[in-house]
């Protein structure tokens, strides 16, 4: 079994199989809880918080291995929670190629901004994700009331918690510059990604964050955008090291303007960190090159584990 985490209660479910099934589970972590829940204060109890780190201790003890997917995440397991090296492996989210480079040979995108309603002379940013407290979409739209009469758009597109209040208090502004998206299929997301001319990767001022790896800047990577960075830590180093984009401090609207308006007058700048960022992320993140590389990992440290290769049964491998 492979059980992602958050949320973190989803290991109880691999805790049963694991003990009826005889089933090796897979701990993969893509944020750390039940720090974030902390930070962000959507976990608050003083008993739920103990009792989710007790769980936390638990999965990590019973897994077989941990998947972390940043190096930042592998850093704290070692040197805080005392986990084993040799227990960690590193498989990060990834750039999905196989859809992004054929899309870029046969987009229109003349055709597909025009059905969305982006004029021509338009700066449009696109952010895919989820709209919850985490992500702190909110300042977003702060910079959107700001530069509600430039050339900018702004495209959200996603679900979450918040999505609602959200479209509210951007209709309570007057904001004609922001279209809010319902979710759509990956292809289609790409699509709105290749249809505008920077990505945005925003995330609530917290230092949890600081270790995640923002899943949506591949997507843009893969799609020859800029990022403008919203996110401290680790996801800021990544589209540093390859020229890919613009660190804005999180919760820091004005900043984010200044930002936007740069881009809008160095059109060269957009062309030349997409390229950056869409050549770094296919020699580093290709989900196809990871994913192989993750099953011959799984494959071989079964191998090793000789008994406890044979304990499974027939009708517990699936394809």
């Amino acid at each position: 079994m492979i059980v992602s985490s958050p949320p973190l209660t989803v290991g109880i479910s691999a805790l049963i199989l694991k003990w009826f099934k005889r089933i090796p589970f897979i701990f993969e972590i893509r944020d750390l809880w039940p720090e974030s829940a902390i930070d962000t204060r959507v976990l608050t109890n003083k008993f739920m918080i103990k009792a989710a780190f007790s769980l936390e201790s638990r999965l990590y003890q019973k897994a077989h291995l941990i998947n972390v997917l940043t190096p930042a995440m592998q850093d704290v397991l070692i040197t805080k929670k005392s986990i084993a090296a040799e227990k960690i492996v590193y498989f990060p989210n990834a750039a999905d190629f196989d859809i992004s480079d054929r899309l870029l040979a046969t987009f229109d995108k003349v055709a597909f901004r025009k059905k969305i309603g982006i004029p021509d002379n338009i700066t449009a940013l696109c952010y895919v994700g989820a709209h919850g407290v985490a992500n702190h979409l909110i300042q977003i739209i702060e910079a959107a009331e700001i530069l509600k009469n430039e050339p900018v758009m702004f495209f959200l597109i996603g679900d979450g918690m918040l999505k609602q209040q959200l479209i509210n208090t951007a209709k309570e502004r007057g904001l004609d510059n922001m279209v809010f998206v319902d979710s759509v299929v990956k292809e289609e997301a790409l699509k709105y990604i290749l249809a505008c001319d920077l990505g945005l990767s925003v995330h609530k001022k917290a230092d949890t964050f600081k270790t995640d790896f923002s899943n949506k800047t591949f997507d843009y990577m893969a799609c020859k955008k800029p990022v403008i960075m919203a996110i401290d830590g680790i996801s800021t180093t990544l589209i540093e090291t390859a020229d890919a984009g613009t660190f804005v401090e999180p919760e820091q609207h004005l900043q984010l303007v200044q930002t936007i308006k740069m881009y809008m007058t160095q059109p060269e700048k957009i062309i030349r960190q997409g390229e950056n960022g869409y050549n770094y992320a296919k020699s580093h993140f290709d989900r196809s090159v990871l994913a192989s590389n993750y099953i011959k990992t799984i494959e071989q440290s079964l191998n090793k584990n000789v008994k406890l290769a044979n304990s499974f049964k027939t009708d517990n491998i699936v394809s």
